[in-house]
């Protein structure tokens, strides 16, 4: 029988027990802080056109996914996804429209997302 001080947290003692690789998450493809803002920019301003109204991010083993939605209960209208496999080749960003189609693809997230990021023309 173990005797444990009143000034020991028992729930340190159990955490200390395990090893730390099993706390260790899976390696997974993430987009990093700068290329989630410069999507999650992107999103804002089409909500507040009224065209966006949902997304979803998914972090695969192999590449990460942002899903965009006109409502919550269709398929994604385009998918912004990052497979750092192809970064040697054509590029890890691409722009995936709703019926499959690669609508773009390449090396900068920003040059890939003017496929969808409708500037405010003057006519």
């Amino acid at each position: 029988m173990s005797t444990i001080s009143e000034d020991t947290d028992p729930s340190g003692l159990r955490a200390a027990a395990r090893p730390a690789a099993a706390n260790a998450p899976p390696n997974r493809v993430t987009f990093n802080r700068l290329e989630l803002n410069r999507i999650l920019n992107l999103y804002g301003r089409m909500v507040a056109d009224g065209e966006w109204r949902d997304y979803a991010i998914d972090f695969l083993k192999d590449r990460a996914v942002f899903s965009v939605f006109r409502r919550a209960t269709e398929v994604p209208l385009y998918r912004i996804e990052k497979d750092p496999r192809l970064a040697r080749k054509q590029g890890m960003y691409s722009v995936i429209s709703a019926t499959g189609l690669i609508l773009r693809r390449g090396h900068e997230l920003d040059r890939v997302l003017l496929v969808i990021d409708r500037k405010l023309a003057v006519v």
